[in-house]
């Protein structure tokens, strides 16, 4: 099989593209700018295109099939000369069911949580010695490369992304994987410049589910009125599908970590956090559709370490009680997710939490009502924003005002420099105390693992 990747650079593309290529596919790929990872990683494979741009040369007659990614626009030169040699063109989840459709697709969905499920999910069958191959949108540990498609495996598992699947198709990626076994672990609000009202976004999940096949199973977290409200139509609609409400296992905090109590026994866990007892019901139910005992699943779930930029603890001094966890939340629910794990897992800390709007919907002044409260339960809240990226994305400017406002916190502390941020972070005596590192971006450039570990060696 010969494939082109129009946009090859890109996080899911690039993961993809070294799939097929370690499938024995003959792949090459195109991009106007590719930075590292995906860099370095395609060079390793051979597979770095000799230059960036777009070359409409290199599409041929003689491909098989071309991966169009979301970076790439409509009027892409190598998209219009796929089109007129009549080639077969793909967007990435329309490539992953291409790979899959004779396999059990278990596709993970929700607003947030869905790639440490992914990755829980992973985790067990791994350890039960089931193959399965998958697709997840973060590093996990002892796995190199995020997309595995194999000839062998009777099971994919995927993580179920809402955000569109092409410039050229304006589904939901997940709409397109059909699954035998489909997750939803909560709805909010998200990518409000796709979907302009809450009730837009909560139908792409009605449709999701609806799109489950047929003797499937359909997991969701009963807790969710919307998801339960989801579950509860599709009941009338669909009599051959097995439903699996969950909600959170038993569990207590303890001090040196979180145990999860089952059947009179005690599970020592190296994840935290109500939301992450969630997750790991979630996971445990699609273990269990897929035929792994309940004492399999308890066993190997001890030893998951989670997912990466989900609580990663990046640095930590014991002697002082001083952690730094760094994780993607971004949006209201999930600060207010992550800000509560920690905060319940280190009741005696301090805790600074410092989030960077980055997404579009985080920087749009009509979603910003949304955050009000959602940083309360941090000791010290701090909050950051770049002007250009406001303006990059073409929306109307914002001050600082406005995000004490829709905080609802005064002492809030509000930055547009992110020198200054760290300069202040660094100034603070760091004792008995956890610093949270929240954001989708990078705070524009800051060396997140020299500033924690400038604040726990001390």
């Amino acid at each position: 099989m010969k494939v082109h990747f129009i946009a090859i650079g890109g996080s899911a593309m690039h993961n993809l593209a070294m799939a097929l290529h370690l499938k024995g596919y003959e792949v090459s790929g195109s991009d106007d700018e590719i930075f590292d990872p995906a860099k370095s990683r395609l060079e390793r494979y051979g597979l770095l295109p000799a230059q960036p741009g777009w070359f409409p040369q290199r599409i041929t007659s003689d491909l098989d099939a071309v991966i169009l990614g979301m970076h790439a626009r409509a009027d892409n030169p190598e998209l219009l000369r796929a089109k007129e040699l009549g080639l077969k063109i793909y967007s990435y989840p329309e490539y992953l069911y291409e790979q899959s459709k004779d396999k059990t697709r278990v596709v993970v969905g929700g607003s947030h949580g869905k790639t440490s499920v992914t990755a829980m999910i992973l985790h067990v069958l791994k350890d039960a010695g089931l193959e399965c191959d998958y697709m997840v949108g973060a590093q996990l540990e002892g796995y190199d490369i995020m997309v595995r498609l194999s000839s062998t495996a009777k099971v994919m598992v995927l993580e179920g992304d809402e955000y569109l699947t092409s410039p050229i198709d304006r589904r939901p990626k997940f709409h397109l994987y059909h699954p035998d076994i489909a997750v939803v672990n909560g709805i909010a609000w998200d990518h409000i410049n796709v979907f302009p009202t809450f009730e837009n976004y909560v139908s792409q999940f009605d449709l999701f589910a609806k799109s489950i096949e047929p003797q499937g199973t359909f997991a969701y977290y009963e807790e969710d009125p919307e998801v339960r409200k989801i579950a509860e139509n599709l009941k009338k609609e669909r009599t051959d599908i097995t439903f699996r409400p969950y909600s959170v296992p038993e569990y207590r905090v303890a001090e040196n970590g979180t145990e999860l109590l089952h059947g009179g026994k005690v599970y020592p866990l190296q994840v935290f956090g109500r939301h992450n007892m969630q997750n790991i019901f979630a996971a445990w139910q699609v273990c269990r559709s897929l035929g792994v005992e309940d004492e399999v699943f308890l066993k190997s779930i001890v030893h998951f370490k989670g997912a990466s930029r989900r609580l990663e603890k990046i640095a930590e001094n014991a002697a002082v009680s001083v952690t730094v966890y760094k994780d993607f939340a971004h949006s209201p629910s999930k600060l207010q997710a992550t800000i509560a794990a920690v905060k319940e897992q280190y009741p005696q800390r301090a805790l600074v939490a410092c989030m960077e709007l980055h997404t579009f919907s985080s920087l749009s002044k009509i979603f910003f009502s949304h955050y009000k409260g959602c940083m309360d339960k941090a000791d010290t809240a701090f909050v950051y924003f770049n002007p250009k990226a406001v303006e990059h994305k073409k929306l109307e400017p914002i001050t600082a005002d406005m995000i004490y406002e829709a905080f609802g916190r005064k002492d809030l502390h509000v930055y547009d420099d992110s020198a200054l941020l760290v300069r202040d972070l660094k100034a603070m005596a760091w004792k008995n105390a956890n610093l949270l590192w929240m954001t989708s971006g990078n705070f524009d450039g800051v060396d997140e693992k020299e500033l924690a570990n400038t604040l726990t060696v001390r």
